[in-house]
């Protein structure tokens, strides 16, 4: 009895892959299959090989596809109109003649590396995707050969790539967001949009559905990823008045302030997004860093539990696991880091995480190696950061320097990239002079960067100036009522031997943050001196790692967040 071929395409195309594959079986094994002609049963098996692919079964899928291939060696060459990709879904029908049924080798080829892709074998995808002759590549093969191309490090092929995307439909956002990220400027982006797109934005573009909008977006995305963070916020919220409600441009807009610092605002616009959206994934792990450092543990444990219903698969749900994971147990979060970046080796948060949580367990070196790659992805401020703290905690100060001044150079205006100078410079007694005026100079761009006020005050204290310390702080303290310039002034002035004081801050400094272990830690020790105990005495016999943590530090750590 034939089996119905057309039954099977139907199957396909109504989504119904489980019982496609199943009728697949009897096909590829019928007797007019086996005794028919060779295309014939090259396009049964590709069919088969399709329902593999949508049931997430790829290496089967590329076992069906790659027979198939090796079956269109034998055929002689036809002129016939071949089957079309059966990723997209249009009408499927059966050829007029059986022995005339012909598979288009390119399209895949195509599916033989995008299975490839999904399970992260980059390099053996981009070896099929380079087999498909440049005339014959559609726009997906384009869009995934850009992907690949950037994935190893073959930037201009990727760029070449994009541009092409971009030739044929301009509307294809991940490409310019790519193009901008390579370094292309927003003018030659643009110059690659139909003429009759550029027309339409300038004579329309004082008008509310002016196409313009394409063009702000480019800009945007230029402006962030030249670390022009002010800019690129400002037009990110231009398109969001023209589209109110947006999920993705809130999301942008959040993401670029979690990363300057902006925190309020990134957890205000990443929950006006979960609100707009409850089962978004995408940044979520950026917004898991936030609720840390807030902190807001029981926002933190919803997300998290949210995320894991919504799709365990993603990387961003393992970071927010991470996150979650970093106050119990520092080496089980650094697993989950580590399985995010092993599920996207582009996915910039899980190597953040991977360094902070390499430099908490004593390896800086691995926090080289992960700050680096974050680096090498998309450089921001968290991932120099993390490298100067590597590199100071190598002894490395030359590296340190090194990477301190790349910041300096990447964001001149950044307050941060000063200050990583400045901390830089505060290594060695010899360069605390300039650690001081770098620290000062951040203050001046930034009068609101807690980060250098506190690191200001600390070299006060190295230096023995701890009235200018405590009056720095004080000023400090009235504008921004911040747990760690409590903790912060809390130890200056023990250290003055002004006890009360500086407990009445420490008790201020847990009001507003019950979590902040220098608090706790501080307090502790503030009683048993004024208690007439010495607090070290039978600290001489625990571990070094119970070592009370200073503010500042506690402020770095969540500067890299």
């Amino acid at each position: 009895m034939e089996i119905p071929r057309d039954q099977l395409a139907a199957l396909l195309d109504h989504g119904l892959y489980s019982s496609a594959q199943l009728l697949g079986y009897f096909l590829v094994s019928s007797s007019s299959s086996t005794e028919g002609s060779s295309g014939l049963k090259a396009e049964n098996l590709v069919f088969l090989g399709d329902a593999l692919f949508k049931e997430r079964e790829y290496r089967r899928a590329i076992h069906m596809y790659k027979q198939a291939l090796q079956l269109c060696k034998i055929l002689p060459k036809q002129n016939t109109q071949s089957i079309r990709s059966s990723l997209s879904s249009s009408n499927r029908s059966p050829p007029s003649s059986v022995n005339a049924s012909v598979i288009n080798e390119n399209e895949v080829k195509f599916k033989v590396a995008s299975c490839h892709c999904q399970l992260n074998e980059g390099k053996v995808a981009l070896v099929e995707m380079e087999g498909i002759p440049y005339k014959a590549r559609s726009l997906p093969m384009h869009l995934m050969m850009g992907k690949l191309y950037r994935s190893s490090q073959h930037h201009r092929a990727a760029v070449a790539c994009y541009k092409e995307c971009l030739r044929n439909c301009p509307y294809i956002l991940e490409a310019i967001t790519a193009l901008a990220d390579l370094g292309v400027s927003p003018k030659d982006i643009i110059s690659l949009f139909p003429q009759t797109l550029n027309r339409s934005a300038r004579s329309l573009s004082d008008q509310p559905d002016s196409s313009r909008w394409l063009q702000r977006y480019v800009e945007a995305q230029c402006c962030i990823a030249s670390n022009d963070y002010k800019g690129g916020i400002e037009i990110l919220s231009e398109l969001l008045q023209r589209f109110p409600n947006n999920v993705h441009i809130l999301l942008e807009i959040a993401k670029v302030e979690a990363v300057i610092g902006k925190n309020d605002e990134a957890i205000f616009n990443f929950e006006k997004a979960r609100t707009i959206d409850p089962y978004i994934v995408t940044y979520m792990d950026e917004y898991a860093m936030l609720l840390k450092i807030k902190p807001d543990l029981s926002k933190l444990n919803k997300l998290v539990h949210d995320l894991l219903n919504m799709d365990p698969t993603r990387p961003e749900v393992f970071v927010a696991l991470s996150v979650l994971w970093e106050r119990k147990d520092e080496r089980a979060a650094l697993s989950y880091a580590e399985k995010s970046t092993r599920i996207d080796e582009r996915h910039i948060p899980g190597f953040i995480m991977k360094g902070n949580l390499a430099l908490s367990l004593n390896r800086p070196e691995a926090g080289v190696a992960a700050f680096r790659a974050a680096q090498e992805l998309r450089p921001d401020i968290r991932s120099y950061q993390g490298l100067v703290r590597s590199y100071l905690a190598l002894a490395k100060v030359k590296e340190a320097l090194y990477a301190a001044r790349e910041a300096m150079k990447a964001m001149p205006q950044s307050a941060k990239a000063l200050k990583l100078v400045g901390d830089v410079h505060a290594s060695v007694s010899s360069g605390r002079e300039k650690a001081k005026k770098f620290y000062e100079s951040a203050l001046r761009l930034d009068p609101g960067y807690l980060g250098a006020a506190l690191a200001l005050a600390e070299l006060h204290v190295v230096e023995g100036r701890n009235g200018d310390a405590v009056a720095l702080l004080e000023r400090y303290l009235k504008d921004w009522a911040d747990d760690c310039i409590h903790v912060k002034l809390a130890q200056v002035l023990a250290a003055s031997n002004m006890l009360q004081e500086a407990l009445s801050h420490y008790q201020a400094a847990l009001r507003r943050n019950a979590l902040n272990e220098a608090a706790k830690k501080g307090l502790e020790r503030l009683e048993k001196q004024m208690k007439g105990v010495d607090p070290d005495a039978q600290e001489e016999d625990e571990d070094n790692d119970n070592d009370v943590d200073d503010a500042e530090g506690d402020g770095e750590e969540n500067e890299l967040f």
